[in-house]
Formats: C-alpha cells, sequence, structure tokens
C-alpha cells in the first residue's frame, strides 16, 4: 500500500524526493522480508573449541 502511494504521488507530481523516498521503502521491505526469512542463528561456544 505504501508503495502504491508513493508511486501515485511521484507519478502526479514527478518529484525526484518522491521517487528516492519510494526506493528507500521498497529497499527496508525487502530486508525486513530477508531478516524474517533467514534468522540469524546463536553462535555455540561449542564452535570455537576443538
Amino acid at each position: 500500500m505504501r508503495d502504491k502511494l508513493s508511486w501515485n504521488v511521484f507519478s502526479q507530481t514527478g518529484s525526484v524526493e518522491t521517487y528516492l523516498l519510494m526506493k528507500e521503502l521498497e529497499s527496508q521491505d525487502q530486508q525486513s522480508q530477508e531478516q524474517l526469512a533467514s534468522p540469524t542463528e546463536p553462535i555455540s561456544t561449542d564452535d570455537f573449541h576443538s
């Protein structure tokens, strides 16, 4: 929804700032989805002992 709103504002105004905001929001959304898809595993201290 945010993406559509940003795109509509950009397409109507041609504002470069709105376009950059739209791209920043897309990037943040993608990073959030990647973090949810691959949660980090805690490092065990056993991994450091040989």
